[in-house]
């Protein structure tokens, strides 16, 4: 039984690890239709951000909680403002440009910091389960996805910006002439979705380890996830990761980490080839 719980934990936190790195993308790929091929390199940046504040001395919890999605979030904003603005319904310049910028930032990155992994302590020890013994962090990990998939649906579902958002998404052309700043909209939108990054580089930082590169293994998993789910930004993260992640984390228990990789490749393979628009492409088509 002891057992049998700590590997219902194990599963629980692949999956809430595969949404946590998900959501942002999710939101900005989801609402916006921009495939972000920076989104690893945010998630980095928040990882950094987190490092560098805990060796500054800030406390440890405000450095993976706080300091990374607003340092993201303002990074993002910018970078709405100075490339992604211009870009706008040309997916495959978008595609460019966020690849040309995902390459910038880790030259930015290696050369302030260098290659080698930066550490970031769990700030929880391990607890007890029976005669085993797991991670606390790890039920941290899961708390926190909760908290985060569920704070964006209440700031989408039940906020003015959320609403404004949603609207601008759906149909630019209507807000703006029903008063709405769309360039405002779309500027906190993108940001939005980069500090959600920003938030998952910091959470995840005590467990992967900070090195320029680690993007990388982010934003494949993250694009999966985000095409696997379909077009409902949240319920398609939600359903695609926990579909996913079992499957992962079922392959990494019962042979190692590499298997579990391909088999999430290939779980992809089958759902896209099974439902070409996404698992909410054919249900939940109403969800958010």
């Amino acid at each position: 039984m002891d057992l049998a719980i700590l590997v219902g934990i194990d599963f629980v936190n692949g999956v809430a690890t595969l949404a946590l790195m998900s959501i942002g993308l999710a939101v900005v790929f989801g609402m916006m239709r921009i495939i972000n091929l920076a989104h690893g390199e945010f998630m980095v940046m928040g990882s950094y951000s987190a490092a560098v504040a805990y060796h500054h001395n800030v406390n440890i919890w405000v450095a993976i909680l706080i300091v990374p999605p607003i340092a993201v979030a303002v990074i993002g904003a910018i970078i709405e403002r100075v490339i992604i603005r211009r870009l706008y319904g040309r997916m495959v310049e978008t595609m460019l440009a966020t690849w040309g910028l995902s390459l910038f930032i880790v030259g930015i990155l290696t050369t302030i910091f260098g290659s080698h992994t930066e550490g970031v302590p769990a700030p929880l020890s391990g607890i007890k389960v029976g005669n085993y013994q797991t991670s606390g962090y790890s039920l941290f990990v899961i708390l926190m996805s909760v908290v985060t998939i569920v704070g964006v649906y209440v700031v989408l579902r039940a906020t003015r910006l959320g609403l404004l958002a949603r609207g601008t998404m759906q149909n630019a052309e209507m807000a703006a002439a029903l008063g709405v700043d769309t360039s405002r909209i779309y500027a906190t939108t993108f940001a939005f979705g980069a500090g959600l990054a920003g938030l998952a580089g910091g959470i995840l930082a005590p467990i992967s380890g900070v090195f320029p590169s680690i993007g990388g293994s982010y934003i494949g998993r993250a694009f999966i996830t985000v095409i696997g789910g379909g077009p409902a930004p949240l319920v398609g993260t939600v359903t695609a990761s926990a579909m996913f992640g079992f499957v992962n984390q079922l392959a990494t228990f019962l042979s190692n980490p590499v298997y579990g990789e391909v088999a999430l490749l290939v779980a992809a393979v089958i759902l896209i080839r099974l439902l070409p628009n996404g698992i909410t492409g054919r249900y939940f088509r109403r969800a958010l």
